[in-house]
């Protein structure tokens, strides 16, 4: 089991974390938001959090999932970050949304450059084999955008519209094209996949505890998961391959991931599974989610 953190990137920066929240900078810009994980206490005053923050967001006390952001004035909505490692380069709209989020899960920058790495590998094997990568609940489309850029062929699957216009424009401006979007039921998508004979060299799920479908459809991550993961499995090309998978649940341990997996996909090679995690400036370290992935190439 393996603890792993993103490399240093220049726009994102966790400062502090504490009292069920966490203080971090995107860009030019510091925010302040809840953070259900952070049962610690913070490291800085409130005061200093204060005279730091660009924007905080107050959770609705009649809608706890939602809520909204107040801003100080020179705060900018939308506003723009890069990630620059390796050979990857990607550029993302940010924005305040009403779900605290803002367009990006920083943590996610290691399983970027992972995918980037995994396709770099099968097109240096064969140039003339250009890699299908399917990533599903794909929201902004950090995944996509790496696996476009190392020259696969992305198919982009989340079943909210404006998630998947937002994943466009970041298309865009990290002047990339061509990924295929798809608004849809992920669970839909992949039955029908299956179906149709298809396979893909690259898997990459990010499911969340909870959602809907575009019509209406539930998704519950206990119990759909299990299914899910089997479809995928017959999705999943026999020579050439990854999978990735990603859980924002407190529910689920990297155990209960690694057992689903193992029973699913039998013995893989070269995995990897364990937290994701940010430390913020003061060596506090947050846990982020949990994480499964294995590859048919060595990383090396």
């Amino acid at each position: 089991m393996k603890l792993i953190t993103p490399a240093p990137w220049s726009d994102y920066e966790l400062i502090d974390s504490g009292d069920f929240q966490k203080l971090e900078r995107f860009g030019e810009f510091v925010l302040a938001r809840p953070e259900p994980q952070a049962i610690w206490s913070k490291s800085l005053g409130d005061d200093e959090w204060e005279r730091r923050t660009h924007a905080f967001f107050r959770r609705d006390r009649q809608s706890p999932e939602r809520g909204d952001w107040q801003t100080t004035p020179n705060m900018r909505d939308p506003w723009f970050v890069s990630f620059r490692e390796g050979g990857l380069t990607l550029k993302f709209k940010l924005a305040l949304t009403s779900f605290k989020h803002v367009g990006l899960f920083p943590e996610q920058a290691d399983n970027w450059t992972y995918i980037h790495e995994r396709v770099t590998d099968m097109l240096e094997v064969n140039p003339s084999a250009r890699p299908k990568v399917l990533n599903l609940f794909a929201y902004t489309g950090g995944a996509s955008l790496a696996a476009r850029q190392a020259g696969a062929e992305v198919t982009h699957v989340d079943a909210v519209k404006p998630v998947i216009s937002w994943a466009r424009e970041n298309m865009d401006y990290s002047e990339l094209d061509n990924i295929r979007w798809v608004v849809e039921d992920a669970t839909k998508f992949v039955r029908r996949e299956v179906r149709r004979g298809n396979r893909y060299n690259g898997i990459i799920l990010d499911p969340p505890a909870y959602g809907r479908g575009p019509d209406g459809e539930k998704w519950v991550l206990e119990e759909h998961l299990k299914e899910l993961l089997k479809s995928c499995a017959d999705l999943l090309d026999r020579q050439n391959f990854f999978f990735i998978i990603n859980l924002y649940s407190l529910g689920f341990s990297s155990l209960i991931l690694e057992n689903l997996i193992n029973q699913t996909f039998g013995q893989v090679p070269n995995a990897e599974w364990g937290e994701l995690f940010m430390a913020d400036s003061f060596q506090k370290r947050l846990p982020l989610g949990v994480f499964y992935r294995f590859a048919s190439l060595p990383k090396d």
